[in-house]
């Protein structure tokens, strides 16, 4: 499970000295986050705080991890729509062949377009899941076409102008899960009822030890009507990616830091190779009781977001280095993860009697590709398997460098034009950079590893289905909501202030549940994305339930309006009633609650709120979105070849790194 939401934070400059031989004091010209800004993209950089300091073989262990995943980079873009990768390469081609006027608007438009496709892996928004629509014409695309010699015909081209295939992900199960999405885990002519009877007969609700069905494959529906998994694995679908994947990974093996980091890294390997889902379970099992050394890493088909019927995993790969201070800070969540779990507001009966090996590490971000690249997750916890997190624990990450870069590049204007009063505003930038770092801790490290379902009950994939990755993010939300203000975090010393930092968690999250994040939806559009779902129906729940006791005041003022927290303790004690509710409709696979709870609070946008947040935004030129280049990490060699340092270079050009990347690491046909 990831988090993917921004940090708007005041910004804090560190001047940076050193020291010349002669002892005199230079003033460094202060890090640069900001690269480039179009539609509603941001693009930044992040640095590799601590690379500098690890042995050769750790370096080596870094880029060979980098590598493997910069090699997956195809499969997403091939994941997301059938036709992404023909129709990138065709603008990829355009883009630098062409030699007529490029100051042209209609130019500038097609510019524009390519980028977007880069950033979203495709051509629907990597956040909205609706396709984009070119702003240069018809004609003018056909004319850069012949001029450059450029082939993109059939279903290819025309889906670049006209309705079909609109949108990426759609979870409106009136529109057909699976008929209105255009992801590619199936072919055209499948249905969600196909799907259900397909795992029907292979998913046993008795074992307690299940595999990922459909995790790592694609689902066909042949001429004769039956149903085959395309798997994806070296000789299967994806191979020519997967070979290079598997290469760079054994040499990973070769400088891995300890035999147990070398096991999971073999058994990655195996998994690959043959596509077996055990040996998939085996890997998280190993990947997640190895917690020695300093460097880890996310590799595979993980996170089903991507799926209306949350079975396949799209591809994903973070390459991370330890914050070794932050990290011996925050372990003490982990230490404490029982008494989380036996204080929360959970029915007995679900809650974990023994929790296992929740591993928490602050991490340096060293590559990133798939669907981690360019929008990038801000913390992450895995395995997702339930019974391996139960028996065998799971690690949790929070991506420290990450969440510097995001808070550097904020500001305050737009918590000043949102936030309700001068109090509000002080506390977010006095507490809020804290509050935030301590609910992705929370969320990850006791909010994902707590709770149990109940005996013989399936997993929430098949018993919640398209609701059950909204349900899951506002279940971890909440446990981090309804700790933040909790003294305990004060007496473990990792916060500094119950009240400021719960006051401040408190108002930012209805803040952004209920007003800020609209700004990332198309006026009438309704939410699709899980987190977005998930932020409004928590914000909206709690709003509701309490209204009768004022916890939570709709007030206008100065014709803007404004949700204001009357009483944090009242809302606390709302928050802990939807976390106990929504753990019992996962505990025991209530469809229908989990169903009405999304449908109710998540989905629906208050429209005359909505065109009021965009009017407030649009004064703001800072883009609602971000992501990242990655550093380049680049290989010293000696006159023999081999690699005697790995030096980071810093990426100057979101253009020029995409182009790169189609140079380097294509290695999928146009059609899979």
């Amino acid at each position: 499970m990831k988090i993917k939401y921004l940090v708007f934070s005041i910004l804090f400059v560190s001047i940076l000295f050193s020291c010349k031989k002669e002892k005199e004091a230079v003033v460094e010209e202060p890090f640069q986050y900001e690269v480039e800004q179009f539609a509603d993209v941001k693009i930044l950089r992040y640095q590799i705080p601590g690379f500098e300091n690890l042995t050769l073989n750790q370096k080596k262990l870094v880029y060979y991890l980098s590598q493997a995943g910069m090699e997956g980079r195809d499969i997403m873009y091939d994941q997301n729509y059938r036709h992404n990768l023909k129709i990138r390469r065709a603008l990829e081609n355009v883009y630098q062949n062409f030699k007529g006027d490029k100051t042209s608007e209609n130019w500038k438009n097609f510019e524009i377009y390519l980028k977007r496709i880069w950033f979203s892996n495709g051509i629907h928004h990597h956040y909205s899941n609706d396709k984009f629509i070119p702003e240069f014409t018809k004609e003018y695309f056909d004319s850069l076409l012949k001029e450059t010699n450029t082939e993109l015909s059939g279903e290819a081209y025309d889906v670049i102008f006209n309705d079909a295939d609109a949108k990426k992900v759609n979870l409106d199960e009136s529109k057909g899960l699976l008929e209105g999405s255009a992801i590619n885990f199936y072919s055209p002519n499948v249905t969600a009822a196909d799907v259900d009877a397909f795992y029907a007969s292979k998913i046993d609700k008795n074992n307690a030890t299940p595999i990922e069905f459909g995790l790592n494959s694609k689902l066909i529906k042949n001429d004769d009507g039956t149903l085959e998994e395309k798997v994806w694995k070296v000789g299967g679908m994806y191979s020519a990616s997967i070979e290079k994947i598997v290469f760079w990974l054994e040499k990973a093996v070769e400088v891995a830091e300890n035999e147990k980091q070398a096991e999971a890294l073999k058994l990655l390997i195996t998994y690959y190779q043959t596509g077996d889902l055990k040996t998939w379970d085996d890997y998280n099992i190993a990947w997640a009781t190895s917690t020695d050394g300093d460097i880890d890493y996310i590799n595979g088909f993980i996170e089903v977001y991507n799926d209306p019927k949350a079975y396949r995993g799209s591809y994903e790969t973070v390459v991370q280095i330890k914050d070794f201070d932050m990290s011996k800070k925050m372990a003490v969540l982990s230490e404490n993860a029982q008494w989380f779990e036996d204080n929360s507001t959970l029915l007995p009966e679900h809650k974990k009697k023994n929790v296992v090996g929740v591993s928490y590490k602050t991490v340096n971000v060293a590559s990133e590709s798939g669907d981690s690249s360019p929008s990038t997750p801000i913390g992450v916890n895995l395995p997702n398997s339930n019974w391996i997190r139960q028996q065998h624990g799971s690690k949790s990450v929070s991506l420290g460098n990450i969440i510097e870069a995001y808070n550097q590049a904020g500001g305050t204007d737009k918590l000043k034009e949102f936030a309700f009063d001068e109090v509000e505003i002080a506390a977010e930038i006095e507490y809020g950079q804290t509050a935030d770092k301590l609910h992705t801790s929370l969320h990850e490290v006791i909010g994902h590893a707590s709770g149990q379902l109940n005996e013989g009950i399936g997993q929430p994939k098949e018993t919640l289905k398209n609701y059950a990755s909204t349900l899951e993010e506002a279940r971890a939300d909440l446990v981090g909501l309804y700790y933040l203000p909790d003294a305990k975090l004060v007496e473990m010393k990792i916060s500094p202030n119950e009240e400021g930092i719960g006051k401040a968690a408190y108002d930012g999250y209805i803040r952004n549940g209920l007003l800020t994040q609209l700004v990332r939806l198309n006026l009438g559009d309704d939410i699709e994305e899980a987190h977005m779902r998930n932020r409004q129906l928590v914000a909206a729940w709690a709003f509701e339930k309490g209204q009768p006791e004022n916890v939570i005041e709709k007030v206008v003022k100065d014709n803007k309006t404004y949700f204001v927290i009357r009483d944090y303790a009242k809302l606390r004690v709302l928050f802990g009633d939807l976390l106990r509710e929504i753990q019992r409709i996962k505990s025991e696979g209530d469809f229908e609650a989990g169903k009405a709870l999304v449908e109710t609070y998540g989905v629906k946008v208050d429209q005359a709120i909505h065109k009021e947040v965009l009017d407030r935004n649009a004064k703001f030129k800072s883009a609602p979105y971000s992501g990242f280049v990655n550093p380049v990490l680049t290989p010293v060699t000696d006159a023999d070849g081999n690699i005697t340092d790995i030096k980071v270079v810093q990426p100057t050009n979101f253009v020029e790194q995409m182009l790169e990347y189609a140079k380097n690491y294509t290695t999928l046909p146009n059609e899979n």
